[in-house]
């Protein structure tokens, strides 16, 4: 924690010096700054070690023993896995009988493979024998040090076996965390009992008196206060009558949701401290099984925050289950996919994530309760290639599948499993297999990759909760708006193959704008006043900013943000928004041949030039010059707009306006690409959602001397067509 602290504090103070420049500063994406962020011995090991655990989860069945079991372990080892992401026993043995069998056959019983070893640091390599300058990469094959490590393992194996023998419960203690325990109430303004005596005490912390309450609930604002009569006199007071406070106050529900995030974070931070003092070499897992596309606040969760926790402790990760977690996008997979995995590993930068509960094959019949037989998919090798490829391409270093072979009964049975229902190895099992080969081939040069981003998408809690607020009670839908925008701006991005990242407001403090050329806010109603000064600094140093509808709202405290002369947002975007209006309800308006549907705006240019006009006459897109930069707002729902497929005219929009005369640095109309930048070399995956076809990868100042399949090793002719399969996905590797 000091540690960050101290990049915190350092980032303030040089943020000018890193956005000086932009592209033409020796770290033109900041990635030193980006390394730092979340920075501690434990990270510092993962980096070092580079595991890339291909894992799958072991179920028992009935019938199975030691035989069968081990001849499970040597397939997996052969096909290319070399984890075990659980295991799953039956009554009459035990995980860690079963973990002792799965490590004599060379598979890692953990979900963390490698990245649970023991440091290998020269003392280590000296201390067995060993060179002190011995590669990591020949030090990990070395039989001594595998030797070591397995042993350390074992040990491990037997302390956790006598620690569930001796517990209460017979288990061992949790090993990884769940993103929301209702442990204090359920989702929204729920609280129990607990909850609420606590949520008093979180209140006097964070309030100090019961006057900063008042004033933090805007009990001085008319219509606000307490049954419209009073407002809180002490904290019995507060105690007895907070509940009575009305809906069309905000700022309380924002705070039951903040305090049960805090809640939250401190149970998983014991669990995590708890673990490690009891094996400081295993990593912790954090993160949860909760989508990503649901809302988030609103559940009492804060992912940016445990990301944070799981610093000191191990690794971060969704759950990407397909019939669990996509049917709030449309059941839509091949660009929700890495939309989900890289808003995990950018609000983990510099740290591990992984893809630690994802899935293994068909699934029709078990899932995400939607009320629709639609939450089914067809999954073979394509269907998951897509999966890892945008795993990997989001930045994640391993996966863990659920799973290896499928329950034998019951719910999920003949489900999720990379083998078939008899238990048969699959053309996907043996598809997978081989990208965990390839990343083992590949380990060192992606721990040491990065994303080289054009756009980055503002990704704020506290803009989630206004929104998660305003929905209670009774307008349900604002919950998803954030959400909406969000995926609607990745979409028109992904399509257009312009490199993006998310980026959080502590991102921006700690000095990562200069890594962004654009930096977008997708629907933010909520504009944090402590961000303005962040975000004109950004524009005054060379940056794009643009902001969209419904944007700068309210402030943090669900106070009307003032957006008029000689306020910071005036100052910001040279215009005073006067009024938000809406279109296509009572009033036809267009923007160009563009029918517009939702927020518009009444605004008044007091230093920037309109670009665009409504078919009123009245500006609709304004730019902004201050300093070096640009400051766009976007006066029509641009982000949103693109959440469904199809909209190519807002697509077209978004792009033209948000980007200017940026440029993403290849071009591929017709496959979707991520990619990957390494000093040696970079890596693009490639995903079809259709048909087998050919395209052309082209490139604008990147320059390559050859270039290769990353799973096969098949050459490529750098100027030549890319051959893709339908509906699945390739990794390539260009050398630099």
């Amino acid at each position: 924690m000091l540690l960050k602290n101290q990049i915190l504090l350092t980032g303030m103070l040089t943020i000018g010096c890193q956005l000086s420049g932009f592209s033409q500063a020796p770290d033109p994406y900041a990635t030193v700054w980006y390394n730092q962020l979340h920075q501690s011995p434990q990270q510092e090991k993962f980096r070092k070690l580079a595991p890339m655990p291909a894992g799958v989860v072991y179920i028992q069945q009935p019938g199975e023993g030691e035989a069968e079991m081990r001849q499970h372990f040597r397939t997996m080892k052969q096909l290319g896995f070399n984890a075990l992401k659980q295991i799953m026993p039956l009554p009459t043995w035990t995980v860690e009988r079963i973990a002792a069998i799965a490590l004599d056959e060379g598979i890692i019983p953990w979900w963390y493979g490698e990245g649970g070893y023991e440091a290998i640091t020269p003392e280590l390599l000296k201390k067995l024998g060993l060179p002190p300058t011995m590669s990591m990469a020949d030090a990990l094959k070395h039989p001594t040090i595998v030797k070591y490590q397995h042993n350390q393992l074992k040990e491990r194996i037997r302390r956790m076996e006598e620690y569930a023998r001796t517990s209460p419960d017979q288990k061992f203690m949790r090993t990884s965390s769940v993103a929301y325990d209702p442990e204090i109430g359920g989702r929204g303004l729920e609280l129990n009992e607990k909850g609420e005596t606590l949520f008093i005490d979180w209140l006097k912390k964070t309030y100090k008196t019961v006057e900063g309450l008042n004033e933090g609930w805007n009990q001085g604002h008319a219509g606000l206060f307490l049954n419209e009569q009073r407002t809180f006199r002490d904290w019995d007071d507060v105690a007895a009558n907070w509940r009575k406070v009305t809906g069309r106050e905000y700022r309380h529900v924002r705070d039951v949701l903040r305090f049960k995030v805090e809640h939250n974070l401190d149970r998983i931070r014991a669990s995590a401290q708890q673990f490690h003092q009891f094996d400081p070499n295993a990593p912790y897992r954090g993160g949860g099984e909760i989508g990503l596309f649901n809302p988030i606040a609103w559940y009492g969760v804060d992912m940016a925050g445990i990301a944070d926790v799981l610093t000191d402790y191990g690794s971060f990760y969704p759950s990407m289950h397909f019939s669990w977690h996509f049917g709030q996008v449309g059941y839509e997979l091949t660009r929700s996919l890495y939309q989900q995995a890289s808003l995990m590993s950018d609000l983990f930068k510099g740290g591990w994530t992984g893809g630690w509960e994802s899935t293994g094959g068909p699934q029709q019949l078990d899932g995400e309760r939607s009320g629709t037989d639609q939450n089914a998919y067809f999954v073979e090798s394509g269907e998951l290639m897509q999966l890892y490829l945008a795993q990997l391409a989001a930045g994640f270093k391993g996966f863990g599948i659920w799973c290896w072979n499928s329950r034998s009964a019951g719910k999920e049975g003949g489900e999720y499993s990379l083998l078939d229902r008899n238990g048969q190895v699959t053309e996907r099992a043996i598809a997978i297999g081989k990208l965990g080969q390839a990343m083992q081939r590949w380990r060192f040069e992606l721990w040491n990759a990065h994303k080289e981003p054009v756009v980055g998408i503002l990704y704020d809690w506290e803009n989630e909760a206004l929104w998660a607020a305003m929905s209670i009670p009774g307008r349900d839908h604002y919950k998803d708006r954030p959400m909406k925008a969000r995926v609607g701006l990745g979409r028109a991005l992904t399509n257009a193959n312009v490199p993006f990242e998310y980026v959080t407001p502590q991102d921006l403090k700690s000095g990562l704008g200069a890594r962004y050329r654009v930096l977008y806010l997708p629907g933010f109603l909520c504009l944090r006043t402590d961000l303005m000064p962040v975000l004109t600094e950004y524009v005054r140093q060379g940056g794009r900013l643009v902001m969209d509808l419904p944007g700068a709202g309210y402030d943090e405290y669900s106070r009307v943000l003032k957006t008029g002369k000689g306020s910071p947002f005036e100052q910001l975007f040279g215009v005073t928004l006067d009024d938000f209006q809406y279109a296509g309800t009572n009033r036809p308006i267009r923007l160009g041949t563009y029918d517009l549907n939702g927020f518009v705006l009444n605004s008044t240019p007091t230093g920037a030039r309109p670009v665009a006009t409504y078919s009123t006459g009245r500006p609709a897109i304004t730019e902004h010059t201050l300093g070096k930069g640009t400051a766009v707002l976007m006066g029509v729902e641009a982000s949103s707009d693109c959440f469904k497929p199809g909209n190519n005219a807002a697509e077209a929009l978004l792009l033209t306006h948000a980007l200017g005369t940026y440029k993403s640095p290849y071009h591929c109309p017709d496959a979707i690409v991520y990619r990957l930048a390494a000093s040696d070399a970079d890596h693009y995956f490639l995903l079809n959602d259709g048909p087998a076809k050919t395209v052309r990868l082209t490139f604008g100042t990147l320059k390559y001397q050859s270039a290769l399949d990353a799973i096969t090793g098949q050459p490529l002719s750098l100027n030549s067509p890319i051959a893709l399969e339908g509906y699945s996905g390739r990794w390539l590797r260009f050398v630099k």
